[in-house]
């Protein structure tokens, strides 16, 4: 008798996820233990499933025997009742007979259901381990469900997940149905089910919204070098760029601020800084104790890698953050001890013992011989923005500076602020010494006298330009000079 199951196999396939061949090996299994169970062996059982794979039927082969050997009812048929099913029985001869589970005893039954289900279970924890063990590392998206100890647990859809305390932001809330953007940081077998472990405080969920926030970092032009993080409080991200003329930092950010908002957003307004990477310790000490400006970097011991950072009075508390939070990121980011002071504090510690000295004879008008600098991220007093500002436009020469500076067109570049230009203005006139060559006296005096040019200025932004120009340098705008032609009197 063929048993309708094609009800109870599309729910476990549907409901439980299961395969077809899974949920047939599990009602195989129920079969074969519930015929152990009332008959004492299953060596001689059969279990066939029809061509739809909906209707099964169990067989039990037996051996037929003469009626006087005949003493096993289970694995055994006598020969005249062999005979009545088919004449042409005899000895010795296998003869299929089918079972109708319906005659099993209740008990034999019960004790292969509980044996199914443990079997459902496992399959399906197993089939769920598989699955999400693939997603470990991966962002994932659930539904607040409940809360138990500060733990969260997350609907899944197959299954459910558990968000630990420890690994939740203190900014964040949740209540009933609201929707949970986690990283799958573990997956466990136990023997009560699976345990999967959420998490919205690792680095790596931070690297996983920017890789879908940021093309650049995605398609690794812009990669992440380190990640640290204060949940809840503050995330500093180092990046670097694998492409000459992309900057990493800019990519991130996005426009506008576009890009670094979306992950603000999902960290409930964390402050994010994202900073430019640079394998030269002091350069990125700098960069990690942003948004403050660091006057100078002295390294105590680069083997111990121990540092001491100079900022002015006003910048203390910034470079510090509160409860030391933003210099604490900053010796994790770096894995350097990064000790604060103001330039007073560095010199009653004795740290500025000859450093300031040094740093004022390579400026200073001596007769000495002093090595000469050239580019611009070698002067004192300098921000990195500002000569991150300048490097975009293609000002890296002290050179360059000063003619763009005495042409006027610093203050017409894109980010260019009335601070920096007092800085910049500040710095060349401590620092750089603009020498003017002065003809030869002899040639002076007997060269012709010349007549001095007619100035010219744009009629757009009034900046002086020069008749061999064919734009303005200030704004841009095209220049064309036409020749007046002077009528003759006749």
């Amino acid at each position: 008798m063929a048993i309708d199951l094609s009800e109870a196999m599309q729910s476990l396939m549907h409901e439980r996820g299961l395969s077809e061949e899974l949920v047939k090996k599990t009602v195989e299994d129920f079969l074969i233990a519930a015929y152990k169970k009332h008959f004492g062996t299953a060596e001689n059982v059969i279990v066939e499933f029809s061509d739809d794979g909906y209707q099964v039927s169990l067989f039990s082969k037996k051996i037929v025997v003469d009626d006087d050997d005949f003493d096993d009812d289970v694995t055994q048929i006598p020969l005249t009742e062999a005979k009545e099913l088919t004449a042409e029985a005899e000895a010795g001869d296998e003869i299929i007979l089918e079972i109708d589970p319906k005659t099993f005893d209740r008990g034999s039954v019960q004790v292969a259901k509980q044996r199914a289900q443990q079997e459902i279970k496992d399959i399906q924890r197993d089939t769920l381990y598989s699955e999400f063990k693939d997603k470990v590392g991966e962002v994932i998206i659930g539904y607040y469900q409940r809360e138990s100890n500060g733990n969260i647990y997350v609907d899944l859809g197959k299954t459910e997940g558990i968000l630990p305390k420890k690994y939740q932001s203190p900014r964040e809330v949740y209540k009933a149905n609201d929707k949970i953007r986690a990283l799958v940081y573990e997956v466990n077998k136990r023997s009560s089910g699976l345990q999967i472990v959420l998490s919205r405080t690792h680095p790596e969920f931070i690297k996983k919204i920017l890789e879908a926030e940021v093309p650049e970092i995605y398609d690794k032009t812009v990669e992440i070098y380190k990640i640290v993080r204060e949940p809840g409080y503050r995330t500093k991200i180092a990046v670097f760029s694998r492409k000459e003329g992309v900057d990493p930092v800019g990519a991130c950010v996005g426009v506008k601020g576009s890009r670094i908002q979306a992950l603000v957003n999902e960290l409930e307004g964390e402050r994010v800084d994202v900073i430019r990477y640079s394998p030269d310790p002091v350069v990125f000490i700098k960069e990690a104790l942003s948004p403050a400006q660091v006057e100078r970097v002295i390294v105590i011991d680069k083997d111990k890698k121990h540092a001491v950072a100079i900022v002015k009075d006003n910048q203390l508390s910034l470079a510090i953050g509160k409860q030391g939070l933003n210099v604490r990121l900053a010796n994790r980011l770096l894995d350097w001890i990064i000790d604060v002071n103001t330039v007073e504090q560095a010199q009653e510690n004795g740290i500025l013992s000859g450093a300031i000295e040094a740093m004022e004879a390579v400026f200073s008008n001596t007769e000495e011989e002093t090595e000469e600098i050239t580019r611009i991220d070698e002067l004192p007093g300098f921000p990195p923005e500002l000569v991150r500002l300048l490097e975009d436009n293609n000002i890296v020469e002290i050179e360059e500076l000063v003619y763009r500076f005495t042409e006027g067109e610093l203050a017409s570049l894109d980010g260019m602020t009335d601070e920096y230009m007092q800085i910049i203005e500040k710095v060349l006139e401590d620092s750089v010494e603009i020498i003017e060559e002065e003809p030869d006296n002899e040639e002076s005096e007997n060269a012709p006298e010349v007549e001095a040019d007619e100035e010219y200025f744009c009629p757009e932004c009034s900046a002086p330009i020069s008749t061999d120009m064919a734009e303005c340098p200030n704004c841009g705008v095209e220049l064309i000079f036409a020749e007046e032609e002077i009528e003759e009197e006749e």
